[in-house]
C-alpha cells in the first residue's frame, strides 16, 4: 500500500515524573516513575514523511513485580529494551503498515528482554508484560507517523484502503475478508471517565492531613467529585481482607451517593479491582455476595471485576466460571499475548482490559478478537500522563466498551499533563464527569505534538 512505511530514525528520551500523592496498586505503592517518549521519523511509498511521538511509563512495579531483582536494575535494562527496540525497528524492515511492523518485531521482544537481562546479570529475566511495555511507546508513534505521513487520522487507516492483508493472516481463517476497522465505531464527543479510588485515597476532607498535597486540586473523593461530577469510580481492594474490602466498597459508594444527592446527579458506575491479591475466584465471589446482601444497590452499580488472582493463568489454572455468573470478569495482567487471551477465555473470564501500554498493534488485535466473540472491552491507562492518556482516550472511543475509559493522570500526575492540556483541556479536566474527545482528531493519533513545548523540554532534560 502506499501508506506504508519505513522508519528512517527512532529515538527514545527519558524523564522521571513524581506523582503528587501515592498510588496503592494491591500490595504495591507507586513512586517516582520513569516516562519515556518516542520519536520515529517515517516516510511511505509515496515519499511523504512525518513524525511520530508515543510514550508510556515504564512501570516496572506493575509489569515486572520482582523480589529478587531491584527497581533501580528493573528500570535500567528497561530503558535500555526500549533503546534496542528503536535501534532494531531502523534496520532492514520493509515499508509496512504499523501493525505489520510491530508484529514483525514481536518475535524479537521476549529473546531481547531475556538477553539483556543476562546481560546484566540479573537472577531473572524480565517478563515478557514488561518487554511490551517498553516496546509500546515505540508501537505508537509508528501509528501515529503512520497517520500522519498520509494526511488521514490513523484510525482511518485500519481497513482495506491502507492495509494488505485481512485479519485471517494473523488471527485465523474465521477472519477472512474481515478488517481491524470492521470492529471499530467513530469517535463520540465525549466519553465516561473513570476516577480511580486507590487504596491510600481519603474518602472526605476530615480524612485530609497537612502532609497531603495543597495546590489547589482536590485531595479526597468528595473533593473531587464536586470538582467534575465523577460518575464512574474504579476501586482498588486489598483483596485478602474480607472486611476491610467490604467497608472500602460502602463507604466510596456512600459518599458519592451523598455528593450526587447534593449535586442533583443521578447514576453511579463501579469497577472493583484487587490487582491479583485474591488467593481465588472464591474470595470475590463471597465478597459480592456479601456486597449484594448489605447494599443491593452498589451491587446493581457495579460494572466488573478486574482479575482478581495471580498472572500466571497457566500455574493453578483457576477456573472464574463462578464468578464471572455474577459480574463480568476482566483479564489484566495476565494479558500480554493473543495465546494470553485465548487460555482466559478457555477459564471463563468475561473479556480484556486493554492498555496502550501493551502496544496499540496487540491489543487492536485482542479486541478484534474479543469483538468476534462477543466478549467485554474495558481500556485502562496505569495513570499514564499526557499523550499517552490522549492514546488510550482514543482507543477507547474507538471501541465498544463496557463503558469509558480510566484517567488516572489528572489525580497523581497533573504536572506531567501541562504540555498537552492547553491544546486537550477537556482531556484533563473532566465535565460531568466525562472526556471531551473533539481535540483527539487526526492526522496521526490528533496529539497535535507540533503545538505542544514537549520536544524541547525533553532535549533539554535528555
Amino acid at each position: 500500500m502506499n501508506t506504508d512505511i519505513r522508519v528512517l530514525e527512532a529515538e527514545p528520551f527519558f524523564t522521571r515524573e513524581t506523582p503528587r500523592m501515592p498510588i496503592k496498586f494491591g500490595g504495591v505503592v507507586m513512586g517516582e516513575t520513569v516516562l519515556c517518549h518516542v520519536r520515529v521519523l517515517a516516510e511511505n511509498r509515496c515519499n511523504q514523511r512525518a513524525e511520530g511521538w508515543g510514550a508510556i511509563f515504564l512501570a516496572d512495579f506493575w509489569a515486572w513485580p520482582s523480589k529478587r531483582v531491584p527497581q533501580e536494575s528493573r528500570e535500567r535494562v528497561m530503558q535500555d529494551m526500549v533503546v534496542e527496540c528503536c535501534s532494531r525497528i531502523e534496520k532492514s524492515h520493509p515499508p509496512a503498515h504499523p501493525i505489520e511492523l510491530f508484529l514483525n518485531i514481536e518475535p524479537e521482544l521476549v529473546p531481547l528482554a531475556e538477553e539483556l537481562s543476562r546481560r546484566h546479570g540479573l537472577p531473572e529475566p524480565m517478563p515478557r508484560l514488561a518487554a511490551m511495555v517498553c516496546a509500546s511507546p515505540l508501537d505508537a508513534a509508528l501509528h501515529d507517523a503512520f497517520g500522519k505521513a498520509a494526511g488521514i487520522d490513523s484510525y482511518e487507516g485500519y481497513g482495506p484502503e491502507h492495509i494488505d492483508h485481512d485479519l485471517s493472516a494473523w488471527l485465523g481463517q474465521e477472519f477472512r475478508g474481515r478488517y481491524m476497522s470492521d470492529f471499530l465505531v467513530p469517535m463520540p464527543a465525549e466519553i465516561d471517565a473513570f476516577h480511580l479510588v486507590g487504596g491510600l485515597d481519603k474518602l472526605t476532607e476530615g480524612e485530609i492531613t497537612p502532609y497531603d498535597p495543597d495546590d489547589g486540586l482536590p485531595v479526597s473523593l468528595d473533593q473531587w467529585i464536586r470538582r467534575e461530577g465523577l460518575c464512574c469510580l474504579k476501586i482498588k481492594l486489598r483483596g485478602n481482607d474480607m472486611a476491610w474490602d467490604l467497608e472500602r466498597f460502602l463507604g466510596v459508594v456512600a459518599v458519592a451517593r451523598e455528593e450526587h444527592r447534593k449535586l442533583g446527579i443521578d447514576g453511579l458506575w463501579l469497577t472493583a479491582d484487587s490487582n491479583e491479591m485474591c488467593e481465588s475466584p472464591e474470595y470475590m465471589v463471597e465478597l459480592l455476595r456479601k456486597l449484594e446482601d448489605r447494599y443491593s444497590r452498589a451491587f446493581d452499580s457495579l460494572l466488573y471485576i478486574e482479575q482478581p488472582c495471580e498472572r500466571d493463568l497457566q500455574r493453578r489454572m483457576l477456573d472464574v466460571r463462578e464468578l464471572a455468573g455474577i459480574k463480568p470478569v476482566i483479564v489484566d495482567e495476565a494479558l500480554s499475548s493473543m495465546e494470553d487471551f485465548n487460555l482466559a477465555v478457555e477459564l471463563g473470564y468475561s473479556g480484556a482490559a486493554l492498555k496502550t501500554c501493551k502496544c496499540q498493534s496487540a491489543e487492536l488485535l485482542i479486541a478484534a478478537k474479543a469483538g468476534s466473540l462477543g466478549l467485554a472491552l474495558s481500556v485502562q491507562d496505569l495513570a499514564n500522563p499526557g499523550i499517552a492518556l490522549l492514546q488510550s482516550v482514543g482507543l477507547a472511543g474507538h471501541l465498544r466498551t463496557i463503558r469509558g475509559v480510566e484517567s488516572n493522570s489528572r489525580q497523581f500526575f497533573p504536572n506531567s499533563n501541562k504540555p498537552e492540556q492547553a491544546l486537550h483541556p477537556g482531556v484533563y479536566k473532566l465535565t460531568g464527569g466525562r472526556i471531551q474527545t473533539h481535540t483527539i482528531r487526526g492526522p496521526g493519533l490528533g496529539f497535535c505534538w507540533d503545538k505542544t513545548n514537549r520536544e524541547q523540554t525533553l532535549l533539554r532534560s535528555d
